[in-house]
């Protein structure tokens, strides 16, 4: 029997790499249309590799997004992301990702969703339908086409590209039906009681995604690790996992912390910070304590992540900016920019906010990030998962 092939775009999207469809390109209904886009990633693999797919067994490159037409009036696409467990039969549609968001305008351009100006830089409206976020791309044009080389450099990522600046718009917004407002305890600092692990002190925030701040030392930590550190210690994964799921139920996002681990992986995302100090990044690179405003970590499905999730970035730049989260008390002098190090080494996010009797409101968190294609074509995949 011959594979079932579909159309897509293979795409690299800040430190994250995914496939990338049209809504048009897949089944309609949404059951067939996940277990199609597991077996096209590769997923569940009880190996952890991915090998029959197009995953590359991190969750940075086990990714799937959709881009369409906008069904709003204010934006010009609608995008939709999807996060494939490596080792459960589970696509998490439940957050963004702000790695990918950078990929979005150049893909919605290419696939002529978006009037583009032949020259110069175009301004692409998202609509986040996973968390219900606008989005601004500017992604730069030359000749009629996306310019995808430049010289921005990204840490994670090897080879310079073209710069694309991404503003997301009210980033603690109303959010989906089940997050709500910025705080979602209505308070900057909580203390929870979790577990095998204890009293744990805590920001919880909706920012880009729902987000969890600890402090270093509350998983014996220093703030300075790589992935090489954490992901083999199992009690360290452990502890960090417990806190998110505990943490996830506290924030109205699951019932249990059984479901928020066993459905609901990709978000919240549970991230670490530290006074800044000084560390050689996984490239070699060194990173100077003096150029950072803080050090920061972030886990992504159970593992630490080897750069900064975009969305983790947004969280930290809006967690900056509100006095009394564990974020802004360790950042000495916010200034509405913060630079962090990270395993790969530093990156730059700022958040505009503004206080109006005594509630803070962020209106906009900006970042740069770079976006290049990699393959267009078909994947496929055997056509025995259609008859499922």
């Amino acid at each position: 029997m011959a594979q079932a092939k579909l159309q897509a775009v293979f795409m690299r999207g800040g430190t994250s790499k995914g496939v990338f469809f049209r809504p048009d390109w897949l089944p309609e209904d949404k059951a067939l249309r996940d277990r199609v886009l597991l077996r096209v990633i590769g997923s569940p693999d009880p190996y952890g590799q991915q090998i029959d797919g197009m995953g590359g067994a991190t969750s940075s490159t086990s990714k799937i997004v959709i881009v369409g037409p906008s069904s709003r009036t204010d934006c010009d696409v609608d995008y939709r992301f999807g996060q494939v467990a490596i080792d459960k039969p589970v696509v998490d549609w439940s957050g963004n990702c702000g790695n990918l968001t950078s990929a979005v305008g150049p893909f919605a351009i290419s696939q002529g969703l978006v009037d583009a100006p032949r020259d110069g830089i175009a301004t692409v409206r998202i609509w986040q339908a996973n968390i219900n976020a606008k989005i601004i791309a500017h992604v730069p044009m030359r000749d009629g086409a996306v310019v995808e080389e430049g010289d921005f450099e990204l840490d994670g990522v090897t080879f310079p590209a073209a710069e694309i600046k991404i503003e997301f718009l009210d980033p603690s917004g109303d959010g989906d039906d089940e997050g709500g407002n910025m705080f979602p305890t209505s308070s900057a600092l909580d203390i929870l009681d979790v577990p095998g692990v204890g009293p744990v002190e805590l920001t919880m925030i909706n920012a880009g995604n729902p987000a969890i701040f600890v402090d270093a030392s509350a998983l014996g930590l220093k703030g300075n690790e790589l992935q090489r550190d954490v992901n083999d210690n199992t009690e360290i994964l452990r502890k960090a996992e417990a806190i998110r799921s505990h943490a996830a139920v506290r924030m109205g996002l699951a019932k249990s912390a059984e479901e928020a681990t066993n459905l609901r992986p990709h978000t919240p995302k549970l991230a670490f910070v530290a006074k800044p100090s000084s560390y050689t990044s996984s490239s070699g690179k060194q990173v100077d304590a003096a150029t950072l405003d803080i050090n920061a970590r972030i886990f992504s499905m159970g593992k630490l992540h080897h750069a900064m999730t975009g969305t983790g970035a947004v969280a930290i730049a809006v967690a900056a900016v509100i006095p009394g989260t564990l974020v802004s008390r360790l950042v000495l002098d916010s200034t509405g920019s913060i630079r962090f190090g990270h395993p790969s080494g530093s990156l730059e996010v700022g958040a505009e906010a503004k206080e109006s009797d005594g509630n803070w409101t962020v209106t906009k968190a900006i970042m740069s990030r770079s976006a290049r294609r990699l393959m267009d074509g078909f994947v496929f995949f055997p056509s025995s998962v259609l008859e499922q």
